[in-house]
């Protein structure tokens, strides 16, 4: 537990670019600059962005989900020291469907200071080119490969409100079967490649979506924004109690 009379480090959760590597802020480039260490996904990933950037000399520490109990250790020992350290990982803000969530939730424990460094998130870059409503929707991040997966999309259906997801190009035709199923009249918005050079926006039912997808592989993860059809669900035009217990706002 960091002494009250020990000056600690802070530990700086910086968004980075989702593939346009001028998508970023002022202020996470003075943060990385002046960071003694950088706690990554992938340490080629971030190095890219570093050149980039023109900064050099960082300590670059590997944190993903099948080292983080070892890695969290070592953050914690170069807090200690006094040194700042920036969590990044490879496109978009931290812990969104992505590593950070264990380390943020350790530390603060441990009693370590850590501030975010706001930036590009998939999550809000989708949304804010969305035809569809958005002012409040429930976020559910990658479904379940497998076992849960049929519930877990069976219940953001039954929520009768619209539900964000992210989805890999090796499952985005199984998606669109699944919601051409289950929601056959709803409205579908997806977002792939965002900010890179083969970015692609497309609407429309899940079936009609699913015609559009090239025949041949599929490249780049997906935001899936989808929004059921009003007439499909009347008695759910309102917020239902359910959703307002289970959603998460952003």
């Amino acid at each position: 537990m960091p002494s009250g009379n020990q000056h600690n480090g802070t530990l700086h959760v910086v968004a980075t670019p989702l593939g346009n590597l001028d998508d970023i802020t002022l202020r996470a480039i003075k943060t990385l600059q002046h960071s003694g260490a950088i706690a990554c996904e992938d340490t080629r990933r971030a190095a890219i962005l570093l050149r980039h950037l023109g900064i050099t000399g960082k300590q670059l520490v590997s944190y993903h989900d099948y080292n983080e109990p070892a890695a969290i250790s070592r953050i914690a020992r170069l807090l200690e020291e006094g040194v700042d350290v920036s969590l990044i990982t490879d496109a978009g803000t931290p812990a969104i469907s992505d590593p950070g969530f264990l380390m943020v939730r350790t530390l603060r424990e441990k009693g370590f200071t850590i501030l975010p460094v706001p930036g590009p998130s998939a999550l809000t870059a989708a949304l804010s080119v969305s035809p569809l409503p958005v002012s409040s929707f429930f976020f559910a991040g990658f479904l379940p490969h497998k076992k849960g997966r049929k519930s877990r999309l069976e219940f953001l259906v039954s929520l009768g409100a619209t539900f964000v997801l992210y989805e890999s190009p090796y499952r985005i035709r199984k998606l669109l079967e699944e919601l051409a199923a289950l929601l056959p009249d709803g409205e579908l918005f997806i977002a792939r490649e965002m900010t890179k050079i083969h970015e692609e926006y497309l609407s429309g039912s899940a079936a009609m979506l699913a015609e559009k997808l090239p025949a041949e592989k599929i490249r780049g993860e997906f935001v899936v924004v989808v929004h059921p059809c009003v007439c499909a669900h009347p008695e759910k035009n309102s917020s239902s109690n359910q959703y307002n217990e289970h959603a998460d706002h952003h």
